[in-house]
Order: structure tokens, then sequence, then C-alpha cells
């Protein structure tokens, strides 16, 4: 199947966007099809600078590169494929083309309502009670009228004439069948009075011109369907399928927004979500894979992935799941990888772990700890820099290490660890030895632990005192705990 994603450039991508063009993605992907990228710009005054970018850096970081369209090559935005153009503002000849064809045939017509009218127009009908439509003013003009009018350039937009006792109906790949009455339907418009189309128009167009097998996109355009349906009639086109996901809800079943939590996936990218785990959520919210399983990788997805398990409902944006999600597939990364990306945060602060030929395993004490990649240069700074520590850190009333018993707690540790050779230096010899001492002084496992822990560390809460202990060597073990003996 030809699949497309078409978003408008008017800022960040949403992170609805991005799941439409997951699914999209997905079904182009299963049925070893293409999945195209389109931008729909004809919204001049919205359009943002620098948005095309962010959407196209955004889809490849989420690993959904389009086959064709509009893409990034070396850093500039390029197009490739043989249906272009691919940016719609570069298409505005098409547009013009068949528009002229639908006024001709007798489908559309000229509207010369001023913005005003029409403001006042719809204040009467909602006064009223009734759904604002446009009252079809300019059907009545005479013939002679509108052509005077059309030749004076007197500005005006192009609408299409809906049949009001039509019955509209298709079958949605999500929904089922839906069925829409005529005069329900508005007279939208088609071409705008500075001669670019709107929506409606200049994506039934491309979507026939550029051979699109199916539309994905948001419930918000299910009404609008049958006005596209009909332009496809009307041009004498067969139209793609179409598939209305459900809408992105907040905790509260509120429609997704900013004001409640982010909504742009460049958000979460700063925040240091894995691609991994925005694309496996995303993938979630709204579809059911009809098991119990929870982490899909991309490839995965295309395999399991249908429209058939797109629930209907809205899908609430669980940040909780999300969380989650982002600390199981920390944990599936190789080590060698999480190392990787680690090592690079953590040079940032500490230039030294660039260069560092024990930071793997430095890494592996906090692999199973971290749920963001961010927080790891403040778990291994201890390796860097000497910890600050005091009597208040070393104490733990929990494990009953006051501060009149740290001076003989870390007595112990010193003796066992300066009688622990550096040959024997290993997380079994040192646990055996200070388990021992801890029975023979008749102190408990956690009596020693948490003060050892904390005096090398720094930190309430860090890997094993035993690991700890075996990263840092010896020498370094030692000397914290005499720096930790003098503030006892």
């Amino acid at each position: 199947m030809r699949t497309r994603f078409a978003p408008s450039p008017t800022g960040f991508l949403h992170v609805g966007g991005l799941r439409t063009a997951l699914f999209a993605y997905l079904i182009a992907k299963q049925t070893k099809g293409r999945f195209l990228l389109r931008i729909e710009d004809t919204d001049q005054g919205r359009s943002v600078e620098g948005a095309v970018e962010n959407m196209l850096s955004t889809l490849h970081w989420a690993g959904l590169d389009p086959d064709e369209g509009v893409m990034m090559r070396k850093g500039i935005v390029a197009q490739e494929g043989t249906k272009g153009p691919y940016i719609q503002s570069e298409r505005l000849s098409l547009y013009q083309k068949y528009a002229q064809q639908l006024l001709k045939d007798g489908h559309a017509y000229p509207c010369f309502c001023t913005p005003e009218r029409l403001t006042q127009m719809r204040e009467g009908q909602m006064a009223r009670k009734q759904a604002p439509m446009y009252d079809r003013h300019c059907t009545q003009l005479p013939k002679k009228e509108i052509e005077d009018r059309l030749a004076r350039g007197e500005p005006h937009v192009l609408r299409l004439l809906v049949p009001h006792d039509h019955i509209f109906t298709y079958a949605d790949e999500i929904r089922g069948e839906m069925t829409f009455q005529g005069h329900t339907v508005d007279d939208q418009v088609l071409m705008k009075s500075d001669g670019f189309p709107t929506y409606h128009l200049a994506h039934v167009v491309d979507d026939h011109l550029m051979e699109i097998d199916l539309v994905i996109r948001g419930e918000e355009w299910l009404s609008s369907t049958p006005k596209h349906l009909l332009l496809f009639e009307r041009l004498g086109w067969t139209p793609p399928k179409y598939a209305h996901v459900p809408l992105l809800l907040n905790a509260d079943r509120t429609k997704l927004s900013k004001r409640q939590q982010s909504v742009a996936a460049e958000e979460y990218i700063q925040k240091g979500y894995l691609p991994e785990t925005l694309i496996n959520f995303l993938a979630l919210l709204g579809w059911n894979p009809g098991s119990e399983q929870e982490i899909f990788s991309l490839e995965e997805l295309i395999g399991a992935f249908s429209l058939e398990r797109v629930q209907k409902a809205g899908a609430i944006f669980d940040l909780a799941k999300l969380d989650w999600l982002q600390g199981q597939w920390i944990r599936k990364l190789p080590l060698a990888e999480f190392a990787d990306r680690l090592q690079m945060l953590t040079a940032e602060r500490f230039p030294e772990a660039a260069h560092d030929p024990h930071f793997k395993d430095k890494a592996a004490l906090i692999h199973e700890r971290v749920t963001f990649l961010k927080e790891g240069p403040d778990m291994l700074a201890f390796f860097y820099v000497d910890p600050k520590v005091d009597a208040d850190l070393l104490a733990n009333a929990k494990q009953k290490v006051t501060k009149e018993l740290l001076p003989k707690i870390l007595k112990v540790l010193m003796q066992t660890l300066e009688k622990t050779a550096e040959k024997d230096w290993s997380v079994e010899t040192l646990k055996e030895n200070i388990l021992a001492h801890a029975k023979k002084e008749e102190l408990t496992q956690g009596q020693l632990l948490w003060p050892l822990r904390a005096a090398l560390t720094g930190l309430p809460y860090s890997p094993g005192a035993f690991e700890v202990a075996v990263a840092l060597g010896k020498d370094v073990t030692l000397t914290r705990l005499k720096a930790a003996m003098k503030v006892s």
C-alpha cells in the first residue's frame, strides 16, 4: 500500500501527528508498500520557519524515514519521487485546474460574501440553535451579476455544491460503516480568495495524483469525509480507503492539550525519552495487540499492527505508563550501547570520562537503576570527584546506624578492608570478609553496608557497596573511609 503523512508546517510535530505517521508507516511496511511525506502548507499565514526541518528530524529520530516525498538529505530539505512536487505551495496550478473543472461542471460556485456577512449569518444560526452552515446566498445570484463581479476581479472564494438530498455512506477502516445526510454537510470553501486551495480540495487532488491507497488521520476529520468523497466522485476518481484514529486524551478525558502536559514530540525528545519508548507508547494509544505483550520494537510492530484492533474511543495519554516503558527500554539496551550513550553525556560534566577505559564497568552498575540517561552523570559522579560526606548521611535510623555507633562501624570497615589483599579485591571476597566481621562485632549487614556505601558515593541511593568498592579500587576506598571517619 501507498500511505502518506501530510503535516502542516505550523510548529513542532505533535505527538498525535507522530502517532498518525507511525500507523501509516506500519501499514506501508507490512504490505511492502511505500510511506510518503507531503507538506501541506497552503495556509501560508500559519506556516512557521523551521517547522519542516523539525518534523523531518523528529521522524528520523523515531525511525520513520519516508520512502518518497519530502525528506532531509545532508541537512537540507529535499524532494524525491515521481509524483512531486510534494509541497503543496508548489502545486497551485494543479489545484486551480481542478477547481475550474468543478466550476465548469456545475459542482462548485463562486461566493462573494464578506467576512462580516458570514459572521452575522453564523451568529443568527447559533441564536436559533441551528448548526452553523453557509446559507447558499450566492447560489441565488443572477448569472449576469456573477459574471460582472468576476470580470471586475471582486474578491471571492469557490465553494463545493453539496447535494442536500444525498446520503453519504462509506466503510471506515476503523469505525466500520459510516453514514451522513447531505443536508448536514456544509458547502465547503475549496479555493480561497488569495488563490490558495483549502485542505479539502488540495488533499483530494494530491491523494489521487500521488496514488495514495489509505489515508490515516485523526477523528476530527471524520465529519469532513463526505465532502472529500463527493470531490472524488465529482472529479471522476476512485477514493482511497479512510481510517480515522481516536483522539489522544488527558487523564481527565479532555482532549490532549499543552495546558495540561507537553504535546510536541520535540519536548519528549528533550526530556530524554528513547525513540523506542515513544514509538512503543504511541502504538499502544488506541491499538490493542490482542495479547499480554506490552514491549514492542518497531520491527515487532510492523508484524503485529492492524487497523482492525484500533479502538474507536479516545486514548488516555498516561505519563506513568510512558515512564514505565522508558525504564523497560533503558534496561533492554545492550550494555555496550547503554555505556556508549551514557559516556558522551557523562563526559560533558567530567571530561576524564571520555577516555575512561573502565567506563563500561561503571555504567553496568547503574544500568538497572536509571530511567533516563541524563540521570547517569549524577549517579556516576562519585567516580570522578570526591563525594561530600557528613554524619547525617552516614547515619541511618532505619538501618540502626546511630551517630554514636558510627566511629565503631567505620573502624571495623577500615580494619577489614585494610587486611584484604589487592589481589583478592573482588565482590565475593569483600562480601565474605565484611559479613564475617559484622557477625563477630555483633553488627547487622545493614549497619556496615549503609555507611560504606554512603562514604564511597556521597549518595543516599547508589549501586551496591561491594560493587562500588571494587570499581573504585582499594586505595580510593580506604581514602574515602578515612575522610568519613573525620566527620563521624
